[in-house]
């Protein structure tokens, strides 16, 4: 995986007093399974803008806060002496909420009991997922660009990944590549709808042609879907919706992104009960139970009435609107985004040799933040001149950033 080049690892030799033994720096160790991962992207990205004093559209979390009756809901039951363990698959209701929630935006009626499993963020739903269910060896096909935890948990997992590569502008699936791809030896599919990084939503029928394939043979899917509800230019799709697909289908989601609480670490996965007893048992010895207090909250916001969602994506689609036309005119090449509260665009006009050298300069010598593509890929070289903003920030900030690029940001 790709790293910023100016961010070292090293520390400097520590001084010492003549009383003082000195300390000798032991070189890093890592299992082989990890390691090609280095710092994660979004924290080397992040360290810098602190550093540089630039304004942050690269990482994904809100600079404003959730809604007061979720977090209210949160003080309350914590209280209420709600701080002990929770059940390792999840507190009752909020397991019951999920699966109300679930039944309501795909119409499939689930067992609260046997088919979701609580966890701690939808990151943790992954690995659980990816450990509980993939054996080494297995092929899992990922379509690139991916959240970069996908590679790193498959890896745990010793599967072979098996990639496809989605490209601008509208990152459609190659389906006939698909088709070539997938096989008798392949264990499962991940599908990320709505798309980090590129905004792209899978449409029904791309959906309809990878629920075919599975089917024909015998593969699971696994669907993250934490931005189902920031889905701007058409409906979400969830794949366990459609005919003969639940059962092979193991649904992930998380409370973050939609309800602003990123801190939180709340997610869940809903499966089956013959894919949820590999869930569970890989979740049992990850982190066995995740925060009671917050689950009680969650339960209240998985209750929140439609208009709430509604004027959650009312105000990302006025964000959206301030950042996308604002890259137009600094310059970019500025692709669609369907989807999430991320956007992609082509870095190129402006010179720079890859995504990471352009990053550099940005933060540097702009004072904004963005995330290079190539992280995201088995072959860095097809996002090399790809960088994703987000627009996940109060519209003062966005409008900020916006100018600090049309003052400084030249094409060459």
């Amino acid at each position: 995986m790709a790293t910023i080049s100016s961010l070292s690892t090293h520390k400097d030799p520590v001084s010492t007093h003549d009383a003082t033994p000195n300390i000798t720096h032991q070189p890093v160790q890592v299992a082989k399974r990890l390691e090609k991962f280095k710092t994660t992207i979004f924290t080397q990205m992040s360290m810098l803008a602190i550093k540089h004093g630039a304004i942050n559209l690269g990482q994904g979390f809100p600079n404003f806060d959730g809604p007061d009756f979720v977090k209210e809901a949160a003080i309350q039951a914590i209280k209420d002496g709600k701080n002990q363990y929770a059940r390792g698959y999840g507190v009752p209701d909020f397991n019951n909420a999920i699966a109300a929630r679930f039944k309501k935006d795909t119409g499939l009626v689930i067992d609260p009991e046997k088919e979701v499993t609580v966890t701690s963020g939808c990151t943790e739903a992954i690995a659980a997922t990816m450990l509980g269910l993939i054996n080494p060896g297995d092929e899992v096909i990922l379509f690139a660009p991916f959240y970069d935890s996908y590679e790193a948990t498959l890896s745990m997992a010793g599967a072979k990944v098996k990639c496809i590569t989605l490209r601008p502008p509208d990152f459609a699936v190659p389906i006939d590549e698909l088709k070539s791809t997938i096989s008798k030896n392949t264990r499962a599919i991940l599908i990320n709808t709505p798309h980090n990084p590129t905004g792209k939503m899978f449409t029904r029928e791309e959906l309809n042609t990878i629920a075919s394939l599975c089917i024909e043979n015998d593969v699971l899917v696994f669907t993250d879907e934490v931005y189902d509800k920031l889905a701007f230019e058409m409906d979400h799709i969830s794949m366990a919706s459609l005919p003969g697909m639940y059962e092979r289908t193991v649904t992930m989601n998380s409370l973050g992104k939609t309800f602003s609480l990123t801190g939180w670490k709340i997610g869940w996965a809903i499966a089956p009960p013959h894919l949820t007893w590999g869930v569970r048992q890989a979740h049992s010895f990850l982190t066995f139970a995740t925060s009671t207090p917050m689950q009680y909250a969650a339960t209240v916001a998985l209750q929140a009435p439609d208009s709430y969602f509604a004027e959650l994506k009312r105000d990302y689609m006025a964000k959206k609107a301030i950042l996308m036309q604002g890259l137009k005119d600094v310059g970019f090449k500025v692709f669609p985004s369907s989807g999430t509260y991320f956007v992609v665009v082509d870095h190129t006009p402006f010179g720079l040799e890859n995504d990471i050298a352009f990053c550099e300069y940005l933060i540097k010598e702009v004072g904004v933040v963005a995330i290079p593509t190539s992280v995201f890929y088995l072959n860095p070289e097809d996002g090399k001149n790809l960088v994703r903003f987000t627009f996940c920030k109060d519209e003062e900030t966005l409008r900020s950033a916006v100018e600090r690029m049309k003052e400084k940001l030249k094409k060459k």
